[in-house]
């Protein structure tokens, strides 16, 4: 039984980990590169339009910015990384803030890391998996837009990028297939941080 969300609630935006709020629920927190449909896609799982603020220009989320589920866990929204119009002090400052709390934040419990499925494996992304890999951040790979593929070019696009993660990794980490748009993907998401959460209730 997929858990139902009866509540979901802006805390706060913090423009590093140190401002975080102070809280021992666990975190789930989301990120993935420009226009990679983050915003879309924590709107789809939370039930709401407007959650998460989306936008036609890549780069808008560039605070920490939690929210509270069900007075239970915190979802956070993170700022993506790889923007390309970005003047480069400003890319140092989001790498900063996206790795400080990656790497310091202790209530974070699982990283959806969101990837889209249309394109092959992205340099970028294969180095920030290498990032979470190295400092042992548990993570999840989300693919979005699955809508805009066919079944079988769908298929073909995932098998090639775990493929791709083999050459590196011994092991796969858990893999959903997403659609905002067709709300593909949300009972996957919801049930697997209700599995978590009920093994840390044990």
């Amino acid at each position: 039984m997929t858990i139902k969300i009866s509540e979901a609630v802006f805390v706060k935006s913090s423009a590093d980990v140190v401002g975080c709020p102070q809280s021992s629920l666990p975190e789930y927190a989301f990120i993935g590169r420009s226009n990679v449909g983050k915003s879309s896609l924590i709107n789809m799982i939370c039930g709401r339009s407007d959650l998460a603020k989306v936008s036609s220009t890549p780069g808008k989320t560039q605070l920490i910015n939690h929210f509270c589920i069900n007075k239970e866990w915190h979802l956070v929204d993170l700022p993506g990384y790889g923007y390309a119009k970005l003047p480069k002090p400003d890319k140092v400052k989001l790498q900063k803030i996206i790795d400080g709390y990656i790497i310091k934040r202790q209530q974070l419990t699982n990283l959806f890391l969101l990837i889209d499925c249309r394109h092959e494996a992205q340099k970028i992304d294969l180095e920030f998996i290498e990032f979470l890999g190295t400092n042992g951040v548990p993570f999840t790979i989300v693919f979005t837009k699955a809508d805009k593929l066919s079944e079988k070019q769908l298929t073909t696009n995932i098998d090639n990028y775990k493929q791709t993660l083999l050459e590196s990794w011994e092991e796969l980490p858990p893999m959903i297939v997403t659609s905002s748009l067709r709300k593909t993907g949300r009972d996957e998401i919801l049930d697997y941080i209700e599995s978590i959460n009920t093994s840390l209730a044990n």
